[in-house]
């Protein structure tokens, strides 16, 4: 006897044996059951959901011999013949090869006509999104004023593209997406019946894979019978789906939080070994990474379910902070967006975790010359010791800080980013050696933070080799700031170089010659 594949010899024959769907399974229920039936069904959903078996079970609903009911008996000859395919009176249509006009028409001529022995006569038409705007012309009349012995059951992937006048006539359901752990349950259930060894964390995976199908479940499963010769280890289920060892992810994690960025890339490197599909390995990164926020916000919720080593996410939990797992969730969210602009699949993914790298709030990654990191934390507090001078800018305990050194001393502090132009826009008032005022710019009042100002703290207290203060002084529309000073001098130098053009032998002898003018917009300073 030839093989039958699973998802063909376990497909649903009642409604109680269906996973999921259950609004519709209800709606259809009461419907059956208290003689309610409308004329014309429309299933829509994603592929492998349940929409055609939906239908069939339906169509049994209405033709078994015992009545009409929710719950068809399975043994009587309208039943047994509809679920081998051969009833006279259901009607499969597959629209995707029957688009024409004259198609629909051959279909429809006999709907006049009575069943030949059930009930019912039962119109299937899958993929109904697929007939021509004729055809749903020839089908709209017959779905406007069907006989009382017809059903239409129409079945869609895009009911976007089915005409309003079609999805006016017809009750809709709407099929979801099977979650995973639905899939799964449904595997561990098929593989036990089948007497298969698994590992329940191999059908985890096949059924994450299945991305809300249980038909792509099925097939996926049958791949890792005949894959792994009835033995379906996480292993072979990994290798199959090509799909990533966590053990490998948890290595890279735990050098993370280190800062080992040297044991990190060489775990990439192991990895690219394998040849790994590297947007699945971020998408395993931010699975770990989930699991180990859910642990140390809701651990209460934190249950394994056997798709992780809870052993190694309780260890990440404890040593991570949460706000740093948050922000290395959102950087592998953004690097999988990346990785197709990446020069290399490899070199973004790379590229991801240096990032997480860099951004470790609360620390500050050093690569020494011989390429082995070393962390330095950041300053919280000011230091009270003077830093060594080769951690960074020299430690400058008499510095003198007024309006003409600002500039120089925001460059000795080695200030940067948002508080470098945080500070040019300040003019220091007065500095007593421990209280440093600052007037600030009108125009950049609105960027004034409680974290900027803190970071300029940190940095001018390591700077200076001791903690200060900083008082803000109300602000001065016409103040004179480093970043004011330095668009004047822009202003300043293009003005000059507009009047050195116009002053230009050549120029002038151009515009006296061809009557030539100048577009002193696009005249730019050298230098």
């Amino acid at each position: 006897m030839s093989y039958l594949v699973l998802a063909r010899k376990w497909r649903p024959k009642k409604f109680s044996e269906m996973v999921g769907q259950e609004h519709v399974l209800r709606a259809l229920g009461n419907a059956l059951d208290s003689g309610k039936i409308h004329h014309a069904f429309l299933f829509t959903g994603t592929r492998g959901v349940g929409k055609t078996t939906i239908a069939r079970i339906l169509a049994k609903s209405l033709n078994c011999e015992t009545g009409v009911s929710s719950n068809p008996c399975g043994v009587c000859s309208a039943c047994r013949e509809i679920d081998e395919g051969r009833f006279i009176d259901l009607l499969e249509v597959d629209a995707a090869s029957r688009t024409k006009v004259d198609d629909t028409r051959e279909l429809l001529d006999n709907v006049q006509y009575a069943p030949t022995r059930a009930r019912y006569k039962v119109y299937l038409i899958d993929e109904v999104h697929m007939l021509s705007n004729h055809s749903f012309n020839a089908l709209l009349k017959t779905l406007e004023e069907p006989p009382p012995h017809v059903k239409f059951l129409l079945a869609t992937t895009d009911p976007q593209k089915l005409p309003m006048t079609v999805l006016s006539r017809c009750l809709q359901f709407s099929l979801k997406r099977l979650s995973a752990a639905l899939i799964a349950e449904r595997m561990v259930f098929i593989a036990q019946a089948e007497g298969l060894r698994f590992e329940p964390a191999a059908l985890g995976l096949v059924a994450r894979a299945a991305d809300g199908s249980m038909r792509d479940g099925l097939s996926l499963l049958d791949q890792l019978i005949a894959f792994g010769g009835d033995e379906l280890s996480e292993a072979n289920a990994r290798a199959m789906l090509g799909t990533i060892d966590r053990g490998r992810i948890f290595t890279i994690l735990e050098a993370l939080r280190r800062s080992d960025g040297a044991a990190m890339l060489a775990q990439v490197a192991e990895l690219d070994r394998d040849a790994p599909d590297y947007d699945r390995a971020l998408i395993e990164l931010a699975a770990v990474l989930q699991r180990v926020a859910v642990s140390q916000l809701v651990p209460e919720s934190a249950a394994d379910e056997g798709e992780f080593d809870a052993q190694a996410v309780a260890s990440l939990a404890a040593a991570l902070k949460p706000e740093d797992v948050q922000l290395y969730y959102q950087i592998a969210l953004g690097g999988r967006r990346d990785l197709m602009l990446a020069p290399d699949p490899r070199l973004g993914f790379e590229m991801t975790l240096l990032r997480m790298l860099a951004f470790q709030p609360g620390d500050r990654v050093q690569i020494s010359p011989s390429a082995s990191p070393t962390v330095t934390a950041a300053p919280g507090k000011a230091p009270t010791q003077p830093a060594p001078k080769s951690a960074g800018a020299a430690v400058q305990a008499d510095a003198v800080i007024d309006a003409a050194t600002w500039p120089a001393v925001v460059d000795a502090a080695q200030l940067s980013g948002m508080v470098r132009q945080f500070a040019l826009n300040c003019v220091p008032t007065s500095f007593d050696q421990t209280l440093l005022r600052l007037t600030l710019d009108a125009a950049a009042a609105d960027r004034r933070t409680q974290q900027l100002e803190d970071r300029l703290v940190q940095g001018l207290g390591k700077f200076l080799g001791r903690p200060i203060r900083i008082a803000f002084e109300s602000n001065d529309a016409s103040l004179m700031t480093p970043a004011r000073q330095r668009v004047q001098n822009e202003l300043d130098k293009a003005e000059r170089a507009a009047q050195s053009f116009e002053q230009d032998p050549a120029v002038r002898a151009l515009r006296e010659r061809f009557g030539a003018s100048v577009d002193a917009a696009s005249i730019k300073p050298i230098g």
